[in-house]
């Protein structure tokens, strides 16, 4: 037990600094450290996270570094996904969310690496949140982030903070601040939509939760004095790390084979899920190709 409050405290402080990474990091240390079981320590994950995010969120909200608007709608929308991924996660085994929630968080990482200009925020400066709130947009990326993350058991900070710095266009301190008030609300929802049919153990969450809020409380103060530049690198080479070990344990052949019977027996939904997946890269594949060769703004006379 010692060890998993250690690394409980750890994760909090992770958590209050980046913004993410508390269930990318505690659900792994309950299967592994603490000996849960998949699904139990996806929703034992979901308890601490949102307790951890609401206290890491306080010192942000003193440096009035939270984007109020953004988060509300950006976090209804999720609430929505994360409950409906919930419940869709009742039909899948343990093993293959864990894959899922692998792959996803390493495409997320490659997606932070990689950044977009202008992102950066001189630390100890409060950032500037839109004047104008593109609603549509915000409630398209919640409900997405959302479903994904609430089919893994994830709060999704892992994911809350790269739509809000790439798509939402935030500085990264904004970013980070934010997403944990949107971690809270779809923890509580996709813990709503596990509920059903998966135990909490919430004699054992109550003091992981207590370590990780001491640790978050440290974070969110150590979140204040970093660049933004370098906290966007720190957060994306950690998801990268994390993912690439969760890979490896659990690829295994049976994980595989178990993976191909799933498709074998829902072959329609994936040849539909697959021609939805290919349709949306050929777009961004047209959307980069008229910019590098036609540029952004131009008009044909």
């Amino acid at each position: 037990m010692t060890w998993v409050l250690v690394s409980a405290l750890g994760i909090g402080l992770l958590l209050g600094l980046l913004g993410g990474g508390g269930s990318v990091l505690m659900v792994p240390m309950l299967v592994y450290v603490a000996g849960f079981g998949p699904k139990e320590a996806i929703t034992t994950s979901l308890v601490v996270v949102c307790l951890t995010s609401l206290a890491a969120l306080a010192g942000h909200i003193r440096g009035g570094r939270v984007c109020w608007k953004m988060g509300a709608v950006f976090g209804l929308a999720g609430m929505a996904g994360a409950y409906g991924g919930g419940r869709t996660a009742a039909a899948l085994p343990g093993g293959i969310l864990l894959i899922l929630f692998g792959l996803v968080m390493l495409a997320t990482a490659v997606a932070m690496l990689r950044g977009r200009r202008g992102d950066a925020v001189p630390p100890g400066r409060a950032p500037q949140c839109p004047l104008r709130l593109p609603v549509l947009a915000v409630l398209f990326d919640g409900g997405m982030v959302g479903a994904l993350t609430g089919l893994v058991g994830a709060g999704g900070g892992f994911m809350v903070v790269p739509a809000l710095n790439l798509l939402g266009r935030l500085p990264m301190h904004a970013a980070v601040a934010t997403s944990l008030m949107v971690v809270a609300m779809n923890s509580l929802a996709a813990l709503l939509g596990y509920g059903g049919h998966v135990q909490v153990r919430y004699d054992l969450a109550g003091p992981i939760a207590g370590a990780a809020v001491g640790g978050s409380v440290v974070g969110g103060w150590l979140a204040a004095h970093v660049g933004g530049t370098t906290l966007r690198r720190m957060f994306g080479g950690f998801v990268a790390l994390i993912a690439v070990f969760l890979l490896y344990r659990e690829l295994t052949p049976e994980r595989l084979e178990a993976v191909g019977g799933l498709v074998a027996a829902h072959a329609d939904f994936f040849r539909g899920a697959t021609a939805v997946l290919v349709g949306m890269l050929l777009s961004r594949l047209r959307g980069w190709l008229h910019t590098r060769y036609f540029g952004t703004g131009r008009t044909a006379h």
